[in-house]
């Protein structure tokens, strides 16, 4: 099954519009701009920058009429990219590591984790990893809050690198187990 999101180029379902159904790395090719979005189905990462890059925002089924009032993105950030997240059905495994290159201690998770502190007293938070099985979501502060960031099967190795975010930690995880329908 494809999954199928409905940008448009104002709040509250305005304007210009542009029906996508795969990743899509610079909507200003459609569009310039996208304020909204309708998702039809399946879930999705949005970004507020070119080539899956800035902020990030998860969405699954449903009506985001005004996302900046939502997530609290600055008056000059749009939607510029999105990512599908496919459909995944299967076991969940990911070993995360508090110092960069796989270094330091590390623990494998299976399941979500809402404060490695909390649940880990002499973890300081999450600085690499690698994911085995499953799509995933890392927060910057515990219960789940703050800046969040997309992984899927593979190896990260830098998040400092990776997201240029200095000395950020992840304290906080959870799968994506969202129903695609």
């Amino acid at each position: 099954m494809m999954g199928k999101v409905i940008f448009y180029e104002d709040r509250n379902f305005g304007g210009r519009s542009y029906e996508c159904s795969g990743d899509c790395s610079d909507m200003f090719y459609y569009m310039n701009r996208c304020y909204s979005c309708r998702v039809e189905s399946g879930c999705w990462m949005v970004y507020d920058r070119p080539n899956f890059m800035g902020n990030q925002y998860f969405i699954k089924k449903g009506e985001y009429a005004d996302y900046m009032g939502m997530w609290g993105w600055g008056m000059n950030n749009w939607i510029r990219s999105c990512r599908m997240i496919p459909m995944y059905q299967g076991s969940y495994r990911m070993r995360v590591y508090d110092k960069e290159n796989f270094m330091g201690q590390m623990m494998e998770m299976t399941n979500d984790c809402d404060s490695f502190m909390s649940r880990y007293n002499w973890w300081n938070g999450c600085m690499s990893c690698h994911v085995m099985d499953g799509h995933w979501l890392m927060y910057e502060h515990p219960n789940y809050r703050g800046k969040m960031w997309y992984f899927r099967p593979g190896e990260y190795r830098s998040f400092r690198d990776m997201m240029r975010m200095g000395g950020m930690r992840f304290m906080s995880m959870r799968r994506i187990m969202d129903s695609w329908y």
